[in-house]
């Protein structure tokens, strides 16, 4: 693979974008501790460029979850308002519903027996589980929101904290990220099975 020289414009762009040193490391055929080693020259082991965009493709992704659920939330209240129209005896949800059965000729011993045959459960039964769903749903949808919201605090938190003692002592704050970020380092490389 032919390796395309990394300017150092470039590589600021790709970190700042939240790109791994992994992945630029392949795009340019140099190792990623190369990738790491220049970043670390420019600007320290940590950047907040690299966490934000960290939190906001984690931010992006849980959206993606949410707009998911509420494809799910959509179907689950279709059904609810279908069997509670049953319910109450519309005439399009009895059509609806009643276009679930099919009717057959079973022959016992001499004699031919019409039997109806439901596709369905009770519309009651499914209106219940579906209430179920969507009440399961809401408490997905407040969890994914409630973690969203301690994420980007925590983030901001982190941010403001980093940023006072810098103020009052930029080698005291590198010397801070420089521990922080040994100790992801070491959590990160422990797996639990």
């Amino acid at each position: 693979m032919a390796t395309k020289k990394l300017s150092t414009s470039e590589l600021l762009r790709r970190v700042d974008a939240g790109d791994s040193f992994a992945d630029i490391a392949k795009d340019h055929g140099i190792s990623r501790q190369a990738v790491q080693k220049r970043i670390v020259k420019l600007r320290g082991k940590t950047t907040k460029a690299v966490v934000s965009a960290k939190v906001e493709r984690v931010v992006d992704q849980k959206l993606d979850a949410v707009d998911q659920l509420q494809k799910i939330n959509d179907h689950a209240n279709e059904l609810l308002d279908l069997c509670m129209a049953w319910g109450r005896g519309d005439d399009v949800a009895l059509q609806i519903l009643e276009s679930q059965r099919t009717t057959r000729t079973v022959r016992i011993g001499d004699e031919e027996i019409d039997v109806t045959r439901f596709k369905f459960k009770d519309p009651r039964e499914l209106a219940l589980k579906a209430m179920s769903e969507i009440r399961g749903q809401l408490k997905l949808q407040l969890d994914i929101f409630q973690a969203l919201y301690d994420l980007k605090a925590a983030q901001e938190f982190q941010e403001e904290v980093l940023s006072a003692i810098g103020e009052v002592s930029p080698d005291v704050r590198k010397q801070i990220i420089n521990k922080l970020n040994k100790r992801r380092v070491i959590r990160s490389a422990v797996r639990f099975s």
